[in-house]
């Protein structure tokens, strides 16, 4: 059998120009994630990450924390991408907010809020977030230059056939992020689309997801763990 660890990656810049690089926290998130796998004897026979800044970086912090140059060189996999959220909030929130009242509220709220200090922040943009999300999930909101709900599924499913690929008594790390981790989980458990966003919510930065693996098979065996993050190294976005 073959074990798969789902890394999501450290906190990124969600609320300054630039969203796709990790802030000092995701820094110090990466580098307790690289302790920890040292600390446990995880010996990686593989090693794969997204190919967003804030997932590659999550990768190397980690990897020069638990191994320096003792890992195996990392392999960058387009689907373990996270979905467009930038796309969304530029070019799906203008559509959704044409057309529904409640949500242009919501959007106006999260907009007037954004230079304010946690947490009304991070709740305003979260009731927002939830309620695009959701509309992209159903297919009610989409622009031809994101891409669809089906196709991000699509391809996160072919990134975890790829993995499941290696051969068997392999330990592959995969460093990507929250849509991706709750996407794998939800299949896994042959879960509905939905619970998808709901998993996607409870994703910390840093966790760890894990899944055995083999003969073609794959068993979630524990989701979203935190515990060698310390509390001050706790956040969700």
């Amino acid at each position: 059998m073959s074990e798969l660890l789902l890394i999501r990656h450290g906190q990124a810049t969600p609320f300054e120009d630039d969203t796709d690089r990790l802030s000092k926290l995701g820094e110090a998130q990466a580098w307790a994630v690289g302790t920890y796998l040292r600390a446990s004897g995880v010996a990686p026979t593989r090693v794969v990450h997204g190919p967003l800044v804030r997932q590659t970086r999550t990768a190397v912090l980690a990897g020069e924390m638990a191994a320096g140059d003792g890992w195996p060189a990392a392999e960058t996999l387009p689907g373990l991408a996270e979905y467009d959220g930038d796309g969304m909030l530029r070019l799906l929130a203008p559509v959704l907010a044409e057309r529904d009242p409640a949500f242009a509220l919501l959007l106006h709220d999260a907009e007037a809020l954004r230079e304010n200090e946690l947490p009304d922040r991070n709740r305003a943009f979260q009731k927002m977030l939830e309620r695009l999300l959701n509309s992209y999930l159903l297919g009610e909101t989409v622009h031809p230059e994101v891409e669809t709900w089906a196709d991000f599924r699509g391809r996160v499913q072919a990134a975890l056939e790829n993995i499941l690929s290696s051969p068997n008594g392999s330990t592959v790390l995969a460093f990507t992020s929250g849509g991706v981790i709750g996407s794998v989980v939800a299949g896994v458990l042959d879960a509905p689309d939905a619970s998808v966003l709901k998993l996607n919510w409870r994703v910390r930065n840093a966790s760890v997801t894990r899944f055995t693996f083999g003969s073609g098979r794959i068993s979630l065996d524990s989701f979203n763990e935190t515990g060698h993050l310390s509390p001050q190294l706790l956040s969700w976005r």
